[in-house]
C-alpha cells in the first residue's frame, strides 16, 4: 500500500502535484475531445450525465491538488 499525502517527502508531494496535475489535463483533453464528437451521436440525458461525471471528476482532482499544495506550503517545499 502506497503512503497517503500526510506522509509523503516534499519531493513525493511535488512529484504527486505533477502527476495529479497531468491527470487532471489528461482529463480534460479527453473529455473535450470526446464530448466535441459524440454530442450529435448521444441523447440530452446521456450528454448531462457525461458532464457531471466529468465535472465531478475535476473537482475531485482539483481538492486532491489543493491538498497536496497546502502540505507543500506548511512544509516550506512550495
Amino acid at each position: 500500500m502506497g503512503k497517503t499525502v500526510d506522509q509523503m517527502t516534499a519531493e513525493e508531494l511535488r512529484a504527486e502535484l505533477a502527476r495529479l496535475q497531468e491527470n487532471l489535463c489528461d482529463l480534460e483533453e479527453t473529455h473535450n475531445f470526446t464530448f466535441s464528437r459524440t454530442t450529435v451521436h448521444i441523447g440530452a440525458d446521456q450528454a448531462e450525465g457525461m458532464q457531471r461525471e466529468f465535472e465531478e471528476e475535476c473537482r475531485l482532482y482539483r481538492e486532491q491538488i489543493a491538498a497536496v499544495e497546502r502540505l507543500l506550503r506548511s512544509r516550506g517545499g512550495g
